[in-house]
């Protein structure tokens, strides 16, 4: 195509966030229009999901599977009752989803309620069974194609035992639908899953946005990287319970990904140094094999990271990330639509960069609430 200057590999990093996640697809999709597929995708949770979907299928079907998925999330009230209460509809889709669950996601689990000591089992111990997601990415995944690496797929999963993260990663393992079913498993909804013999939850609750996973990547290499976000990582002081409610959710589960980026500039400051040093020696003391291994970890890569932030929309509450409201669901794919459209068509990767950086953060400028229909 005849589209923006790529500079290196193309990097898609998605975040958790359940309901939130249909952002990440009008995201996708923008992508895809403009001639880019990535090359590597890293997702938590949802982002994991998502990921799946689009490694796991060729690429004139990814997006028909995304629509296909997210169709299949919709939670469509029994009773669509004409109110002049706002939002009355979108609290019947949400205790709709509480009661009943989603059918091609996840059902209740009738046992979680005998009791909090109730012997359900590590692997059942949920308040909701995710044997309806198995069959969906089952349905919808092919994972031949996944594990093929085009695009790689790395996925981030918490050891329940350690609390430790663990990357799965296409390039290194086979991965499997219960690779992409531990990242989503958020307890206590979801319950764990197990995988050679390891039980693992939601990598979200440990790092949402594993951004990291690029940084400290071996061999590494040039990178434009979308991170896309899901929950604002700025908001206004709360003054009531709901916004509190909602404000805390945003500071769990938003990313630390300015902190990753300011610790891999002063290591890049430092491996550029590394690199300035060893051309002011002489090729014989270049060639010793120990100044070779302290030479090594000198790097010249260049990192551009596009933040895209999904909105807020009117009336959202802390239960934004249940909102598989058909509404909900269209207007936050259209928002991750037109903001990845405006980047692009911006192309703030194209410039002087400095080569003592090593990492530039591109942030997004469209973050207007959407307005409810």
């Amino acid at each position: 195509m005849d589209g923006p200057d790529l500079p290196g590999q193309i990097v898609l990093v998605l975040q958790g966030g359940g309901a939130l996640g249909s952002y990440q697809a009008g995201v996708y999709q923008a992508l895809q229009e403009a001639g880019i597929e990535p090359d590597w995708i890293i997702g938590t949770s949802i982002g994991a999901i998502n990921a799946s979907l689009i490694a796991g299928n060729a690429p004139a079907e990814r997006l028909p599977k995304l629509k296909e998925f997210w169709k299949r999330m919709e939670q469509n009230p029994i009773w669509n009752i004409r109110t002049a209460f706002p939002g009355f509809n979108d609290r019947l889709s949400y205790w709709s989803t509480v009661t009943h669950g989603i059918p091609s996601f996840f059902r209740p689990n009738p046992l979680a309620h005998a009791g909090d000591s109730y012997p359900l089992g590590a692997e059942r111990a949920g308040y909701y069974s995710t044997a309806p997601l198995e069959k969906t990415l089952a349905e919808l995944v092919d994972m031949d194609l996944l594990n093929g690496c085009e695009p790689r797929l790395t996925v981030g999963a918490a050891h329940v035992g350690t609390s430790q993260m663990r990357y799965f990663d296409s390039q290194h393992c086979e991965l499997g639908i219960k690779h992409i079913m531990a990242s989503g498993a958020l307890p206590p909804a979801f319950p764990a899953v197990r995988i050679d013999g390891e039980l693992y939850w939601d990598g979200g609750i440990l790092s949402n946005t594993p951004t990291e996973v690029v940084f400290d990547d071996n061999p590494r290499k040039n990178s434009l990287i979308f991170a896309v976000h899901l929950w604002n990582p700025a908001g206004a002081e709360p003054t009531t319970m709901a916004e509190v409610l909602n404000r805390h959710k945003d500071v769990q589960y938003s990313s630390r990904i300015m902190s990753h980026i300011a610790r891999q500039q002063q290591a890049h400051r430092l491996r550029h140094i590394i690199n300035q040093l060893g051309a002011r020696l002489p090729e014989s003391e270049r060639n010793d094999p120990a100044v070779r291994e302290m030479l090594g970890y000198g790097c010249q890569t260049r990192m551009h990271v596009v933040r895209l932030l999904a909105p807020q929309l009117d009336r959202e509450t802390h239960t934004k990330d249940i909102d598989f409201s058909p509404r909900g669901i269209m207007q936050r794919w259209d928002a991750g639509y037109a903001h990845t459209k405006a980047v692009l068509g911006r192309a703030p990767w194209v410039g002087e960069f400095d080569p003592l950086s090593g990492v530039v953060l591109h942030e997004q400028m469209e973050l207007m609430p959407l307005a409810a229909e």
